[in-house]
């Protein structure tokens, strides 16, 4: 069975603690870590700042309305980076704003998805993203 190592970049105590469950209930064996900000996203993904031995995620869960660097920003400048633009980056966030779907998708988001409100929708949509991205997707594998 494969293994996939995710970066959860997200803020919201509650929606880290049901994305673990989500994923841990899953039948892919994977690793996740956390940023919960911005700039320890980007300093995780471009292995600064004590990071240096981070390991490359397979995919990145990406929320919009983050602190120090938003959602945005870390888009913006990982998929900027011919090194890391492979990642792909699913944003996941409680905006429906047109204005972030628009930008975000500028920016080279491979997908964008609206957090559900009920816990059991958001279950849903994990276990469907886990579907889809980790049993049909073929994903890159870390170019180091």
């Amino acid at each position: 069975m494969k293994s996939i190592h995710i970066l959860l970049v997200e803020d919201n105590e509650g929606d880290i603690v049901l994305t673990q469950e989500a994923f841990e209930d899953s039948k892919i064996i994977n690793s996740m870590d956390i940023a919960k900000n911005g700039k320890e996203a980007l300093d995780m993904l471009f292995q600064n700042q004590g990071y240096e031995k981070f390991k490359e995620p397979d995919l990145v869960l990406l929320d919009i309305n983050l602190p120090i660097k938003s959602g945005h920003e870390v888009l913006k400048e990982l998929k900027s980076n011919n090194q890391k633009k492979h990642i792909p980056v699913i944003i996941l966030t409680t905006s429906s704003s047109q204005k972030d779907i628009e930008m975000a998708y500028q920016n080279h988001a491979n997908c964008y998805i609206t957090k559900p409100v009920e816990i059991n929708d958001f279950l849903e949509a994990i276990s469907t993203i886990e579907q889809f991205w980790f049993n049909i997707v073929s994903l890159p594998r870390g170019r180091k």
